[in-house]
Parts: C-alpha cells; structure tokens; sequence
C-alpha cells in the first residue's frame, strides 16, 4: 500500500508505561535525532518544562513532526499522569489514530481503561505497542490475554503482529509469527467479507490483501492490533512506525473546500503572546490571513509555526490536513472551530471535581496572581478560575494534588509568583427533579421591556445542558435579542439556586417579548437569570455529587476491614476477586467521604495495598450530605438588588 502525505497520531499511556521513551525512539529511528533523551536525565524533547524534567513526568501535551518513509507523522505525545487528563482530552479532536502504550510489567492500569473509553467514544482507530518486554515480571502472554476484559471490548479483535518471544526473557526478541496470515485471516473472518470468503474456502489472505483487510477493520475498530518491544532499547519501533503508515488512517486534504480548523491547545509566549494550535481538516492558511473567529472578532495570523517539543520553525503556511500553530490570534479559545465545524468534541476523560483556594504571599500580590491564573486557564479551561470580589478570594478547579504542584511551579517559574493553596473541597452540581416553568417580565425603571418565559425538563444524568431556542417568531422578538437570551442562559447555569453549577436539564424558550420604543439591547441579560432561576425554584433543584471509581488490591488479611471502610465512606462494591491470599475489589466511592483514604489504606496495610481510582459519575446526593455553595453576587431571585446590580447601580454582593 502506497502510505498518503500526513498521519496525525496521538500516544497515551498511564504515567511510568514508557510513552515518552517510545516517542524519543520514534525520533531517533525517524533520523530526527541523533542521539535519544532521556526522561530520566530531562532531555526528553517532549518534556521540556522545567517541573516535567525535575519530576520526569509529562504535565502538557506536546507535539513534534518527523517523516517516516515518506510520509509526515504529526504526534502528539499527552501525559499519562490522571492529574493532567484534560490535556490528553483536548488533544483527542486534532487526531485519526493512536498508540496506546501498555507495560508488560503492570499490565493495564485505571487510567488506560479511561483512555480507551475516550478513544472509543471519540471512534478513533489505535494500535497497542506493549512495552518493557525485556524487563524482569513481564508477563506479556497474560497481559495482552487481559485486553478484551480490561478495555471491555469482547467483539474486539486484538492480533498480536509483534511478540515477545519467551515470557519474562531478559533478552527480548521481536518476530513476526510463521502462522500470521491463518490466524489473522480467522480472526477477521467475522468483521470483514475478503477474510470470511478467505475462510470459508480454507485458504489464507496474504500480502495487500491481508493488510487491507486489517486496516479496514482498524479504521472501523473492529480490531486493534498489538505490537511489542522495549522502548529503551528501541526494539519494535519500526515495526511500530510501518504499522502506523499501514494501518491508521490518513489526514483528508480538502483545500478545495472552504476553511474547516479547531484550536485544540492554547499556549502563551512571552514575544508572541497568545499560541493557538489547530488541526486543519480542509482549507488552507497563510501567514497575514485576517480570520474571523466565532465570537466576530477579526484578527490577524502574524506567524504559522511548526513546533518539535519547545523548538519551532517559521512555516507561514498550513494546509488540510495539518497541525500547525497560529500566532496573533489572541480571542481564540480552546475547541473554538475556525471557519466551518467539522470536529467531535473530546469528552469525558477529565473531570475536575475539587476546588481550592489560590493564597498570594502578600495582599498586593493579588492582580498579579488573578492576572496569570486567568491565562493559565485559557491553556486549562478546567481550571475555571473565579474571583470572589466580596471576599476577595481566587479559586480554581482540580483533579489532584500534583497538579496543584504544577501550577504552583508555573505560577513561580512564568510569572514569579509564590502562592499556597486551601484544602481541597468537593464540588458539588445540582439538577432539577422535575419538570417546571420559569417566568420573569422587566418592565421597569424605564426605559426597559423584556418578557422570557422556559421551560424546564431533566434529563438523565451525564446528560448535560440540552437548550431549545424555540419558535419565536422575530416580530415578538427580534433574533438578536433571542440570541442574548441563549448566552445569557448559559451563563446563568453557573450557580443555581443551592450555588453550584446546574446540569442535566433541557431548557425550551416557550416565548419572549420585546418592546420596539422601550426595550434596551441589555434588558434580556437582565431578564433571562431572573426567569431561570425562578423555573429552577418551581422545580426545586437537587444535589449532584462526584464518585470515583476504585480499585483496591491487598492481602486477605485486610478484605474485612477494606469492606468496613467502603461501607462507612457511604461506598458501593461488587463481589471481591480472590487470588491465592490476595484479593482485588471494585467499589463506587464518594468523593467526599474517600479523599484521604489512599493515605489511610497505606498506613492500614504498610504500603503493601494497592489503590487506584478514577472519576466515575456524578450522582443524587442528600442535602444534608453534601453542601450548599456561597453565592458569588446577588442572586436573581432577589429581584431588585439583582436589577441594580445587572444595570451597575451597585456592586459586589
């Protein structure tokens, strides 16, 4: 098969499975590098922030460019920690295939079944390279045995094209099976129509027609294949790099069509300001391009980069198909879509469900520190900095306390800033129960005339918000002003009537008036909250908290007191797994109630448990369980302080 021009390829793992290794041996087998980093030493070309070299972990999505038998690869190389998930999650929209990096030591590990889940609800093609097949406990037979359970994808076919010839041989072998072709050609026979007749007539496929067959049921993912080697020592790299040509798909190259392009990261330079990277689906862009971006700003591009880890060369151009990095943009928001929207966007692998306080070291520090967290969040909207101006507090979102050690060391490093930071506390949602009406009519002081009437239904959980503008014809209210009632309903779901942020739900504009003497184009930002939170007091909003998903692995000796805990922590589990005088359970755990156990499940069994979790769901929660959040600002349902205060009578709260 004659490969096309560009391959964009992401590479995930959880942290330590040796991803960023591999990515150094791609480069250097690419000839792209003379010599490989190390991760270890900090000269990984991909980890490149001071705090990943000093902690030897990823922290930000990176990417680097290199060609492979004449084909231009595009990888981006994501961090593997939980921490940081939400920059492996942005980097989802800008590719059409991935590698998944699994230890032969570890086997697969929480965050690589999240990963997969994302990847499948994203419908990306992968390849698996298990990696570390050389070192002692490798158990390369069993871990790849563990696939179809593990990533819960029975009707998955997962061939293995590259193995470890031996199980825990401290001299690894790559080989590719004498009885490859019969084997593939069975296990695709239920996936593809060449493989079945194949099979049927007792004969095998072969050559092209074995590797169409398989990259069709790749691109479909029907079938993942599984390579192996020892990235350290560059072994299965190449066969890697020709399975990547081979058997993912290649970027489309549209430019006859119009312009089709999402931001997927967003980075700060000292000299250029805002970053903006994009993937290009079609079209094409030239340096000094005016673009119009959706919020109706015009900008200028003043440089397109090309960037290999921190270095960057000078393009001036990008074109379908590509990833490139824009310069002078500076209103371009993560996931924005520049000309026509061609992308699904990334969901679900990166829940922030903790929130602290950001403490300065001295008092006049803060504008400084409210300016740079704002522009941190820009790179990591998660972090959704707010400012409580009443009580003169900044706060920010989180997954963890590494990341809290990261932004602690940006915060220093960038912009000279030394800050501590609170205790963590959950965050919490809340929803409506049950079906209700919202209604408001701002009609005075004069001049003012803005009438919006909703409709509330909830939706399922994980649902989301749902928003139905309707049919209000334009002469009961103009377009542009049932347009300021959809953002500003959007805006309003931030705090509900508890405080905190209000989902799944539809909300369906039922009608809306406006006044052709009397109306001023800001009214329906002042009216909008007030009917809104009016229909979420007639339903009378709930609790949401967040669970995580746990995974304990101890002695027998510890499963009754394991259990007691689980239970006291308002926990659910299933039946535990027994293995010799070991046990593994799987249980559904408040956040609330099970933040510090990793700590006292450590000093419980002496550091000999293992722990590992991930965000599982939000879920109803008791009032009395969880808590009502402090309101920023007045609340609508205080109807006059909030017209002064949405018409700048007054300030604060």
């Amino acid at each position: 098969m004659t490969p096309d021009r560009i391959r964009n390829i992401g590479i995930f793992a959880h942290v330590d499975a040796g991803k960023t290794t591999l990515t150094e041996q791609m480069l250097l087998a690419s000839g792209a590098l003379r010599h490989a980093g190390s991760v270890d030493e900090g000269t990984a070309q991909t980890d490149w922030l001071p705090i990943e070299r000093a902690r030897g972990i990823s922290v930000r999505a990176a990417q680097i460019s290199f060609l492979w038998r004449g084909t231009q690869i595009n990888l981006i190389d994501t961090p593997g920690h939980a921490d940081f998930a939400g920059e492996a999650e942005r980097s989802l929209a800008a590719i059409d295939g991935a590698v998944l990096v699994i230890s032969a030591v570890e086997g697969v590990q929480p965050h690589a079944e999240n990963i997969w889940r994302a990847l499948e609800a994203m419908g990306v093609p992968m390849l698996i390279f298990v990696n570390k097949i050389d070192r002692a406990g490798s158990r390369f037979e069993q871990v790849c045995a563990s696939f179809p359970e593990s990533f819960e994808a029975a009707g998955t076919v997962f061939p293995v094209l590259r193995g470890a010839a031996g199980e825990g041989t401290a001299e690894p072998s790559v080989f590719e099976p004498q009885d490859l072709p019969a084997r593939l050609t069975e296990a695709l026979a239920e996936h593809d129509d060449a493989a079945a007749e194949a099979f049927l007539e007792e004969r095998e496929l072969d050559g092209e027609a074995l590797e169409a067959s398989l990259a069709a049921c790749v691109r479909q993912r029907r079938a993942v294949p599984v390579f192996a080697g020892c990235a350290q020592r560059g072994i299965g790299v190449e066969a890697l790099l020709d399975g990547i040509l081979a058997l993912l798909p290649p970027a489309d190259k549209k430019s006859a069509e119009g312009l089709s392009a999402l931001v997927f990261k967003i980075e700060h330079d000292r000299t250029m300001g805002k970053l903006t990277h994009v993937r290009m689906f079609s079209g094409e862009l030239r340096a000094r391009d005016t673009l119009t971006l959706p919020g109706g700003q015009r900008e200028k591009i003043t440089q397109i980069r090309k960037y290999n880890g921190q270095k960057y060369t000078d393009a001036g151009y990008v074109g379908p198909g590509d990833i490139a990095v824009l310069c002078g943009l500076s209103s371009t928001r993560v996931l924005d879509a520049l000309g026509e929207p061609r992308a699904s966007l990334p969901h679900g692998l990166a829940n922030a469900f903790l929130s602290v306080r950001v403490i300065p070291e001295s008092e006049d520090r803060l504008p400084a520190l409210l300016t740079a967290l704002r522009e941190l969040s820009e790179e990591d909207p998660l972090l959704d900095c707010k400012w409580e101006p009443s009580e003169r507090e900044l706060l920010i979102s989180c997954t963890g306390k590494i990341q809290l050690e990261v932004i602690a060391a940006l915060l220093l490093e960038r912009y000279g800033l030394t800050v501590s930071f609170s205790e963590p506390s959950v965050i919490y949602r809340e929803t409506p129960p049950r079906a209700a009406e919202g209604f408001d009519a701002y009609l005075a002081p004069k001049p003012c005339w803005a009438v919006v009437r909703f409709g509330i239904e909830p939706l399922p959980r994980g649902a989301g918000v749902v928003y139905d503008g309707g049919k209000v014809p334009n002469n009961t209210c103009f377009y542009r002003y049932q347009e300021h009632i959809r953002r500003s309903f959007f805006e309003s779901l931030a705090q509900g009537p508890l405080g905190w942020e209000v989902t799944d739900l539809k909300v369906t504009l039922l009608y809306a008036e406006h006044h052709t003497i009397h109306t001023h184009p800001l009214d329906f930002f002042v009216c909008t909250p007030m009917a809104l939170m009016n229909g979420l007091k007639n339903a009378g909003t709930g609790l949401l908290e967040p669970f995580l998903s746990v995974r304990v692995s101890a002695g027998s000796e510890y499963l009754s007191r394991v259990i007691g805990d689980v239970t006291q922590m308002r926990g659910e589990f299933d039946a535990p797994v027994l293995r010799g005088d070991a046990f593994t359970l799987e249980a559904a755990l408040p956040v609330a109630t099970s933040l510090e156990y990793p700590v006292r499940l450590a000093g419980l069994s002496h550091g000999t448990a293992l722990y590992a979790s991930r965000f599982l769901e939000y879920r109803p929660c008791a009032t009395e369980l969880g808590r009502t959040a402090r309101r920023r600002g007045p609340d609508p349902l205080d109807r006059a302080k909030w017209i002064l205060y949405a018409r700048d009578a007054i300030t604060g709260n």
